[in-house]
């Protein structure tokens, strides 16, 4: 018969005044852990107050945050339609535009007549201001020729006949339920099923014809309105201009410029242009000029961009190189069972804290002060921050080794520096080179921070494009290739220290 494994409550009191510290051990672990969780959610519920997270997450604009990621991915075609006062048009893309000196996308349609009209030519002879009558004084001689007088009679204007082309209707499809029809100083919008009417005076006013859909926004009477479509784009619409802004998906021109002249052209025909075609330019060949335009591209800037990259691998090597051959020798002084001196070694310790102590950032700035802009700047950043750091974690390596091996080494008689080599160094080299290698990684990215400030390196290119508010493509580009460099690195580096421990794996 098997006996029954459920204790009654008579026997669990027994059992608990017999071994009372059974049952305790685990009521203490309850209430520590029930005091831990009630911790940690007081502090979740002050940290929301006191930072008024509620009201931040209420109050932010989410959908700039959207336009912005979606402009990393994304280009914008800006068309701008200009509108005089008698309900002509003139329509142009801006000087940059990405798609060349002569547009002429199939999104945007355009009927336009041939007018004659008077212009009015300005007056041939500036008005000169009248001195002032304050003062006698003149640097002029006495009876010198002055200007003219503001109280004389201006010539006539001369006017001046002219015919000309002008555009009388636009229209832009952004897709197929979003368009802006121009003309006749009406501005139709059509959005999601829904249609809105501004009255433009070509001058300073809109008015819209009845209520603003949520996605359009005016903030005054009369003034400029702001129409919202998603990641297709927006539209901006003022008395005499209608500023477009349409949005399509890719990195546009990234291989060639406008100004290149593999512009526009289908991959296919560049191809057969490197491989097979007649030479564009009789001084190089075909491929030879594929690869300058695109490493020359104006709108890309390629050979800028990795030059400025290579910048920054070079300084987070160097710098860590320099910072590791200074905090070697150093930390053997920093160490208390190397060196029994306590005043050198409170010496070296204080040296490295001061290192470590102002931040990498702060000593950008200030070499940037000193140097002045450039890669010299961030390696010197990376070396003082990195020497303290890693002097510290040596010397803490050091202090922290099994002494049996030194001591064995100086049983035979061996020479100081003999005992250092033979008993120290094999048990601390593999992690100093291990931090090194680490920290190497991380300079990696920190050399990105510090030179935003102007130490150098491809920092100092991303900060310029993200100033600019509008290439944020470019800004994309660059995050790209500095998140390749960090995980190539970083792969190496983990290999390399797995190495050096001795893991196969």
């Amino acid at each position: 018969m098997i006996a029954s494994t459920n204790l009654d409550a008579r026997e669990m009191e027994a059992i608990a005044a017999r071994h009372p510290h059974l049952l305790q051990s685990s009521a203490a672990k309850r209430r520590s852990t029930a005091l831990i969780t009630a911790g940690v959610v007081l502090y979740m519920i002050f940290s929301w107050w006191f930072f008024s997270i509620g009201h931040v997450l209420a109050n932010a604009n989410w959908g700039i945050a959207g336009t912005y990621l979606a402009d990393w991915v994304s280009y914008e075609v800006r068309p701008e339609i200009a509108v005089a006062p008698d309900g002509t048009m003139s329509v142009s893309f801006g000087r940059n535009s990405p798609l060349g000196d002569d547009p002429s996308p199939e999104w945007v349609t355009l009927e336009k007549e041939t007018v004659t009209r008077t212009v009015a030519a300005p007056a041939a002879a500036a008005q000169v201001q009248k001195p002032k009558t304050a003062s006698s004084f003149s640097f002029m001689a006495p009876n010198a020729a002055r200007g003219a007088d503001t109280n004389s009679t201006p010539q006539e204007d001369a006017a001046t006949t002219r015919t000309e082309e002008v555009v009388t209707h636009a229209v832009v499809k952004f897709d197929s339920s979003t368009r802006i029809d121009v003309a006749e100083k009406l501005v139709t919008v059509t959005h999601s099923g829904e249609t809105l009417v501004l009255q433009v005076d070509g001058a300073d006013n809109v008015t819209p014809e009845g209520p603003l859909p949520s996605w359009a926004i005016q903030k005054r009477p009369g003034e400029k309105v702001t129409l919202s479509f998603g990641a297709t784009g927006w539209a901006e619409v003022e008395g005499d201009e209608v500023s477009i802004r349409n949005r399509f998906f890719g990195w546009v021109n990234f291989l060639f410029d406008t100004n290149s002249p593999f512009f526009g052209k289908p991959y296919s025909e560049v191809a057969s242009l490197i491989v097979s075609g007649e030479r564009i330019d009789p001084a190089r060949s075909n491929l030879s000029l594929a690869w300058n335009n695109t490493l020359y591209n104006a709108e890309w800037q390629h050979l800028d961009v990795w030059t400025k990259l290579l910048q920054t691998i070079v300084m987070a090597f160097v710098g860590t190189l320099f910072a590791s051959f200074i905090a070697f020798p150093l930390c053997f002084l920093a160490a208390r069972n190397i060196t029994p001196s306590r005043l050198t070694n409170q010496f070296v310790k204080r040296f490295f804290d001061f290192l470590r102590s102002v931040d990498m950032f702060i000593w950008a700035l200030f070499f940037t002060r000193a140097f002045g802009p450039g890669p010299l700047a961030g390696i010197s950043a990376i070396f003082f921050t990195d020497t303290g750091t890693l002097g510290k974690l040596y010397s803490e390596a050091l202090e922290n080794i099994d002494d049996k091996q030194r001591e064995g080494v100086k049983s035979v008689g061996a020479a100081p520096v003999a005992v250092q080599r033979f008993g120290v160094l094999p048990q601390v080299l593999p992690v100093f080179a291990s931090q090194a290698l680490y920290f190497w990684e991380s300079n990696t990215r920190s050399a990105t921070i510090i030179g935003a400030v102007g130490a150098g390196g491809i920092g100092l290119k991303l900060w310029e494009a993200m100033r600019t508010n509008s290439d944020w493509e470019n800004v994309a580009y660059m995050v790209l290739l500095i998140l390749m460099v960090v995980f190539v690195f970083d792969s190496i580096s983990n290999l390399c220290r797995s190495r050096l421990i001795g893991r196969t794996h």
